[in-house]
């Protein structure tokens, strides 16, 4: 099989095409034969070495992946089972290859209504919003959410979770991605280069954070009391978290995790026609470097793929 490797810290142009060995399946796990992969941001952040989460190089990057089960040591599935998930975060799934091997827990059958492509773009983002905002915002209907950077891969999906769920959906983003992020469900959305989030909304239950900076800070301002700030990039921040409490509001850092009752969550959401991934873009498995160059400009539309 083929993977996308890197022996060293650097741009996109570090990542290489070799041949390897295919991996054996454990005990409790199935071989997939990969049709896509999706692309995160922290992939290119861990590629440049800013965000050293499986340590140094040689590695193979990657989680999201959609394919087909070609072996399998589990009686979850069996060999030609459509699947999808994100396996083993935050360990090494090595999932930027032809086949991949994971843990059958780790994965689901891919709804039928979504290609391999989507699927693929599905995982990770919806998960951290799902983990976010249900297991550790308890969204429930009426609530105000205020999402941040709606967007963006984990924001447009958070977005649709939270309408699912009857809240009433605020959501921060360019001007250029309002009619984007009005798309999926926002009941409002403020155009963050235009007007100041914290004088244009008030009285919110939850804050979903996925841009970091002082945006973090700054919610506490338009939060209610006892609100809920969840944060998908300031999550060890000690000192914030202290302001927050010290202001009788909650904290949490959201990092995710492979969870296989939220994977099923989501897809009865993609099946019941309340839940879509956009892609903005796919590459070729050869192109990863392009791909990884869009990852690096930031400022995407959803989700990027490779396919195979």
């Amino acid at each position: 099989m083929r993977i996308i490797t890197q022996q060293k810290l650097g741009g996109p142009e570090v990542l290489t095409i070799v041949d390897a060995p295919k991996p054996q399946p454990l005990p409790t796990e199935v071989l997939v034969r990969v049709k896509a992969i999706g692309l995160n941001p922290l992939e290119a952040l861990m590629r440049a070495g800013r965000f050293p989460l499986i340590g140094r190089p040689p590695f193979i990057l990657g989680w999201d992946v959609s394919g087909v089960v070609e072996e399998t040591r589990t009686w979850r599935f069996r060999p030609g089972d459509e699947v999808f998930g994100m396996p083993l975060f935050p360990r090494a799934a090595n999932a930027y290859a032809e086949v991949v091997s994971a843990p059958a827990m780790h994965l689901a059958r891919k709804p039928a209504s979504l290609s391999h492509v989507e699927a693929s773009a599905l995982p990770v983002v919806g998960l951290t919003a799902w983990q976010g905002l249900v297991d550790l915002g308890g969204v429930t209907e009426g609530d105000r959410v205020l999402v941040h950077g709606g967007g963006g891969g984990i924001g447009h999906v958070a977005i649709q979770i939270a309408k699912a769920l009857g809240a009433y959906v605020i959501a921060t983003a360019g001007g250029n991605k309002r009619e984007f992020v009005e798309g999926f469900g926002a009941d409002e959305v403020i155009d963050y280069t235009a007007a100041d989030f914290t004088e244009a909304v008030h009285d919110i239950d939850i804050v979903l954070d996925t841009i970091g900076g002082d945006t973090a800070e700054r919610s506490l301002e338009v939060l209610r009391p006892g609100g809920h700030l969840v944060t998908a990039v300031a999550m060890e921040d000690s000192e914030l978290a202290a302001k927050y409490k010290a202001a009788g509001m909650r904290f949490s850092g959201i990092a995710v995790d492979p969870d296989p009752a939220a994977l099923r969550a989501l897809v009865e959401l993609v099946e019941q026609g309340r839940l879509r991934v956009h892609v903005q873009e796919t590459f070729p498995f050869e192109r990863v470097a392009d791909a990884h160059r869009l990852l690096d400009g930031g400022h995407l539309q959803g989700k990027l793929v490779l396919t195979i």
